[in-house]
């Protein structure tokens, strides 16, 4: 039992990470900023139910404070809808960095598609400067529309009793995402 949580309020300079995993009677949580070191602390709780259980405590008490579910980096799998959901934000991106109007709606997006695709941004976040041409912004919509047109063999369908949505690779990202930047 895992999960990532990501934190993201660009204006304030918050771009973190959170991450647990329950293994046997230990629980060993992770976090710090995105694209950093993490810092670990083991808790050993003597049964993998009572690892469960601080598991479930922690990510309620981290998703209260505003986290969100995410992955760690782009090489494992998202939704379809996570995949569209980011190409939409990046079009609001994208009309702001065209129009060079920064103003709320571009860092909602913008925050938004941080905690969607978690990004190291270095340690001083400067979120007006974060796309500076619509190329930097096109380039990450055409690795996004790959996943979604060009990678059918990354598409899978997981079956389940309540019908989960597909989900698509993102191994097939570059390294590179980020390379204008």
């Amino acid at each position: 039992m895992e999960t990532y949580l990501v934190f993201v309020d660009a204006v304030n300079n918050s771009n973190k990470f959170w991450s647990a995993k329950a293994e046997g009677s230990n629980l060993i949580v992770q976090w710090g900023r995105v694209g950093y070191q993490a810092q670990t602390k083991v808790h050993t709780l003597g049964s993998y139910q009572r690892a469960v259980a601080k598991f479930h405590n922690l990510v309620a008490e981290k998703k209260s404070k505003g986290y969100r579910e995410s992955q760690p980096q782009m090489d494992g799998e998202r939704s379809i809808s996570d995949i569209r959901r980011a190409i939409q934000l990046l079009n609001a991106i994208r009309l702001a960095v065209a129009n060079r109007n920064f103003g709320d709606s571009y860092i909602l997006a913008l925050n938004e598609y941080l905690k969607i695709v978690p990004t190291p941004l270095g340690m001083q976040i400067d979120p007006y400067r974060v796309y500076r041409r619509v190329v930097d912004v096109d380039y990450q919509q055409e690795l996004l529309n790959s996943l979604l047109v060009n990678e059918p063999v990354a598409v899978q369908i997981k079956e389940s009793p309540q019908s989960e949505p597909k989900t698509v690779s993102l191994k097939t990202i570059s390294k590179n995402f980020w390379r204008h930047l």
